[in-house]
This record gives structure tokens, sequence and C-alpha cells, in this order.
């Protein structure tokens, strides 16, 4: 799971999480509305002009850590953190509406050679150029011949001289995974002053998430976040597909299957505008067969749709699944 969302992120540079539904057909992405970004200043309803053969929806605006609710007179500011659904193949074209596109990126230095941080070079040592730092000498042994195209260093990576020496400078990703996050962040730092273009840092303990997201540390993934969503997949009593933990566990992003008819379920056979949603939770994106249908007021859920949600609060989930409950004795 960790790799995965580390991986999206390096996919999509600039996004600040990417999370897919309904087998990859649809993507909800996170990015922060930056200056020259062409939308800033306008009101979202410009979003279709710009883009008229695009469907996408903005799912929440988070705006100084406070969710504003989106509509067509909202106008985004740099530094929003704006939600968005979308097919994933258009993800890319939306963010450049949002924010300046940067280039792909080519070079990436991984710090912590543990399973993740091998798992993801492994992952990414085809397409990319990858280096990889590892503090434990048997383990850098091992993993430079398990690894065939990433070059592996044994050493510290808050060693400046080490930095320069692999020329930090040139790096377009600097990624510190190892299980220290300390450690994680102080390097990641230091990386940063010392050139890398961005850093991002894999973080255990919630309170440090928030401390250092945006400050020279471009993005902080906590791996609770990616392990929660996966198990509450599991114990639902409706028909949940997935659960994705958003914001740093703040918000949800929720795949449900409507099942029954108008007389045993809420949803079915009903248009959004009349469905009792919770507070804060809006329907981005309707999956119906292999069709992707961004949501609209008007619009009828049918027996069988994949039903992709985004609640800015979390408390709401069990609301969200009593509603996709059909019941026998429907009231």
């Amino acid at each position: 799971m960790v790799i995965d969302n580390i991986y999206k992120l390096i996919e999509y540079p600039g996004a600040l999480q990417v999370v897919n539904f309904a087998e990859g057909k649809v993507s909800i992405a996170a990015v922060n509305a930056y200056y020259g970004g062409p939308l800033i200043g306008n009101a979202l309803s410009a979003l279709r002009e710009h883009m008229p053969h695009i469907e996408t929806r903005v799912a929440a605006i988070f705006r100084h850590d406070r969710p504003i609710r989106p509509q067509g007179s909202t106008i985004i500011e740099a530094g929003d953190e704006v939600f968005f659904v979308a097919a994933s193949q258009h993800i890319r074209a939306v963010m450049s509406e949002l924010q300046r596109l940067e280039k792909p990126y080519k070079r990436i230095m991984i710090v912590g050679g543990g399973n993740v941080g091998a798992g993801l070079a492994h992952k990414l040592e085809k397409d990319y150029s990858v280096k990889l730092i590892e503090k434990n000498e048997e383990r850098a042994i091992a993993l430079a011949e398990l690894l065939q195209d990433t070059i592996v260093f044994h050493g510290d990576a808050s060693d400046q001289e080490l930095l320069a020496q692999e020329h930090v400078e040139q790096i377009d990703v600097f990624i510190a995974i190892t299980n220290d996050d300390e450690a994680n962040i102080m390097s990641a730092m230091l990386a940063k002053r010392m050139g890398a273009k961005k850093a991002m840092v894999l973080i255990q303990r919630r309170a440090y998430v928030d401390l250092v997201q945006g400050s020279a540390i471009d993005v902080a993934i906590s791996p609770q976040q990616a392990t929660i969503s996966a198990l509450l997949g599991h114990v639902r009593k409706a028909d949940i597909v997935s659960v994705s933990s958003l914001r740093r566990g703040v918000a949800e992003a929720i795949e449900a299957i409507a099942h029954g008819d108008e007389g045993t379920s809420k949803v079915v056979g009903r248009i959004i505008e009349d469905i009792k949603l919770p507070p804060g939770t809006l329907i981005g994106a309707i999956v119906r067969g292999d069709d992707v249908i961004i949501a609209n007021d008007n619009m009828k859920i049918e027996q069988g749709d994949h039903v992709i949600m985004f609640l800015t609060d979390k408390k709401f989930v069990p609301e969200v699944e009593r509603l996709f409950q059909p019941s026998p004795f429907f009231l």
C-alpha cells in the first residue's frame, strides 16, 4: 500500500495524494493550487470553460486546514488544497489547471533499504534513475545484488559529504523511508537545503505529520493511513469496496456499491440531490459498467453502480455505510 502511494506521487509530479477507485478507472487527486495556475483567482465554474472536453468535479477545498464546500462561485486561492475527481486518464490535465505542471521526475534518491525502500526501488528502477542509501552494510550488499538498475550506497543520509558526492542537487525527488522519523525528517531537510527539488518523508508519528507537511518537506506520508484503509475495507456491513484515508487521516474517500431497488435501498432509483448525505459528504463519480460518470445533482443512482464519495470528516463514515445498506423492510 505505502509503496503504491509513493509510486503514484512520482507518476503525478506535484500531487499531494492520488487514490484510485473502481479498478483504476477513477481517481481522486489532491494538489496545492499555486500562483501562476490558470484557475487561481477564478471561480470553480471556470474549470468547465477551460476544459470543455474533460469531466471533473472538485470534491473539497481545504483552506488554512478548514474544509470549504465547493460551489460554482467558489474562487480558488493560491495555497488551497484542492481535491478533485476525474477519470484516471484525465488527472494530469486537471492538475495543469491548478498549478504549473511539473516536469516528469527522472532522478530519485531513496533513503532506507527496508521492505518499503527496496520494493519502491524495484518498482521505479526500470523507468527512473534510482540511488538508494542504506545504513546497514550487510543489507546494502544484499540490496546491491537484488536490485538490477539501482545504485546502492552504504552510508548515512545525514552525511553532507555523501550527499554532495552523489550530487543531491541534481535529484528530482528525495524520499526518506527508514523507520526512524527524526532521521527521515533531518536527512530530507538537509537534502532540500543542498538543492534536491522535492522531498517526501515517511512518518510514523501522527503528531509529526502535520508539523512538517508544507515546510521544507513537500509531502509527508503516514503508513497508518494506507494500512488503516486496507483494513477498513474488510469489516463493512454495506458493500464497501474501499475506504481511503485522505489529508493525513482527516478526510476519507469511499467506494460503495449500490444494491437493491427503490423499495429496499435509500440510494437506488433516487437522484443525488434527494439522497440524505451526511454533512460534508459529496458524491464525486459513479462507475456504471465500464463508464465513468462524473456526478451531478440530477443524476439517478442505479442498482450495481460503484459510487465514489468524498467525506471532509471521517466521523460520518458509519452514516454513509448505513445509507448503502439495503434493508429487507425499508422504513
